[in-house]
C-alpha cells in the first residue's frame, strides 16, 4: 500500500472529505489530493502529521532478515585479514564474471 493509498483508504474509513482532512491538517485539499494520487511522496513525518489529523498514529518498525549463517565459517571469515578478505571477495567476483560468460555462450547455442 502507497502512503497515498493509506492516507485516502483512512479518510474514507473516517467519513471525511479531503477538504475536511485538508483543514484539520493545516494543508490544502489540492496538496491533499496529489498525495492520495500519489503524485507526490509525503515525508514520514508529513505522513504521521496527516493519519495524526485523523486521530490514528503512524507505526513504523523493522524485522531481521532469516539467515543461515554457518557459525564456523563467519567465524573463519572475521579470522582473515582485510586483504584476505578483499582477494577472497575478488576471486567470487571473478568466478561469477565466468559464470555469466558461460551462460551467455550457453545462450547463444
Amino acid at each position: 500500500m502507497t502512503p497515498g493509498e493509506l492516507i485516502r483508504a483512512r479518510r474514507l474509513a473516517h467519513g471525511l472529505s479531503q477538504k475536511r482532512l485538508a483543514i484539520r491538517a493545516g494543508t490544502t485539499q489540492a496538496a491533499l489530493s496529489r498525495l492520495e494520487g500519489d503524485e507526490v511522496s509525503p515525508s514520514a513525518a508529513r505522513l504521521a502529521a496527516i493519519l495524526l489529523a485523523l486521530g490514528e498514529t503512524l507505526e513504523l518498525g523493522t524485522e531481521g532478515l532469516p539467515h543461515d549463517l554457518d557459525p564456523s565459517h563467519l567465524s573463519a571469515s572475521r579470522a582473515r585479514s582485510p586483504a584476505e578478505r578483499v582477494e577472497l571477495a575478488w576471486a567470487w567476483d571473478r568466478f561469477a564474471g565466468e559464470l555469466a560468460r558461460a551462460g551467455a555462450e550457453a545462450r547463444a547455442r
